[in-house]
C-alpha cells in the first residue's frame, strides 16, 4: 500500500509519542484512534512497533501504515529536541516482518546528536533500497547557537534539505508560518515535504488554517497527532483536514464539513 494518495499528497496520522511522553491524553486507546483514522479516510497512520505488534490486524492490509524505527529517552530524562542520546531500535527487518509500508526517522539538526541521526537516516535509507521500502525522515532544526530561531524558513529548509541528501523519499518538518516562508522549504527539497503538527493548536480554525497555507506553499500534505486525537471528533477533523489536502477545499468549506 502506498502512503501517498493517487494525487501525490497524504494526510498521516500520527501516533507514536506515547514512546517518549508514557502517558498522554487521546492515546489511551491506540486502537481506536486506528479505527478513527481508517473511518476518516486518512492515507496512512505512522506508529510504533508496540503499537503495530499489538493491532497489527486492524492496520496490516487496512491502512497504510509507517513504523518508527528510533528513539532517544523519554521526557522524564530530556526534554523534546535537546537530545544527548539517540540510536536505531529497530531494524528494518522487523518492518518486513510485521508488513508495514514504510519507515520513519528522525534527523535533528543542531542537537548534540545530529551526526548519529545522520548516520541513522543513511543506514536506514540503505536497507530500505535493498527491499523498496520508502523512508520517512522527520527533519527538525534545533535551538542552538547557530540555529537562534528554529522556525526560521532557512534552518527549516535546511533540515529539509539535510534529510533528503542523507536519503530520505519523504520529508516531515514543521510549518514556518507563511505561505512565503514555507515555500523556501519546498523549493529547496526534492522530494515531498509533509507538515508536522506539534503540540495541539488552539482552535480548529487556527489548525486548518495551517493545512490551508501549507499546501498553497507546495507542501504535499500533513502528518498530524494531537491535533486530530486530541480532538473531541477526531473522524470529523480527519475529514475536514482531507477536504483541504485532497479537495481543495477552503478553511470555511472545511469547518462547514466538520
Amino acid at each position: 500500500m502506498s502512503i501517498l494518495a493517487a494525487d501525490g499528497k497524504a494526510l498521516v496520522v500520527a501516533m507514536d509519542h506515547a514512546r517518549t511522553h508514557g502517558v498522554i491524553a487521546g492515546l489511551e486507546d491506540p486502537g481506536a484512534v486506528i479505527d478513527a483514522a481508517v473511518e476518516g479516510g486518512a492515507d496512512a497512520v505512522m506508529t510504533t512497533l508496540g503499537v503495530v505488534k499489538r493491532f497489527r490486524e486492524r492496520l496490516i492490509g487496512r491502512i497504510p501504515t509507517i513504523l518508527r524505527l528510533d528513539g532517544g529517552p523519554s521526557l522524564y530524562r530530556e526534554d523534546w529536541l535537546a537530545y544527548t542520546e539517540w540510536d536505531l531500535l529497530h531494524p528494518v527487518e522487523d518492518a518486513l516482518l510485521l508488513g508495514v509500508d514504510g519507515v520513519v526517522v528522525m534527523a535533528f539538526v543542531g542537537c548534540p546528536v545530529e551526526l548519529q541521526t545522520y548516520r541513522i537516516v543513511a543506514s536506514v535509507a540503505s536497507d530500505c533500497m535493498r527491499v523498496h521500502l520508502p523512508l520517512l525522515v522527520e527533519a527538525l532544526p534545533c535551538a542552538c547557537e547557530r540555529i537562534p530561531d528554529p522556525k526560521a524558513a532557512e534552518a527549516m529548509a535546511s533540515a529539509a534539505r539535510l534529510g533528503f541528501e542523507h536519503g530520505a523519499d519523504l520529508i516531515k518538518t514543521y510549518y514556518t508560518g507563511t505561505p512565503e516562508s514555507f515555500a523556501l522549504v519546498v523549493e529547496n527539497c526534492p522530494i515531498p515535504v509533509l507538515v508536522a503538527g506539534g503540540p495541539r493548536m488552539d482552535t480548529v480554525e487556527e489548525t486548518l488554517q495551517v493545512v490551508a497555507q501549507a499546501m498553497e506553499a507546495g507542501a504535499a500534505g500533513v502528518v498530524f497527532g494531537r491535533n486530530i486525537w486530541q480532538n473531541p471528533n477526531p473522524v470529523g477533523m480527519i475529514r475536514a483536514l482531507k477536504a483541504i489536502i485532497h479537495g481543495g477545499a477552503s478553511v470555511a468549506q472545511a469547518l462547514e464539513g466538520l
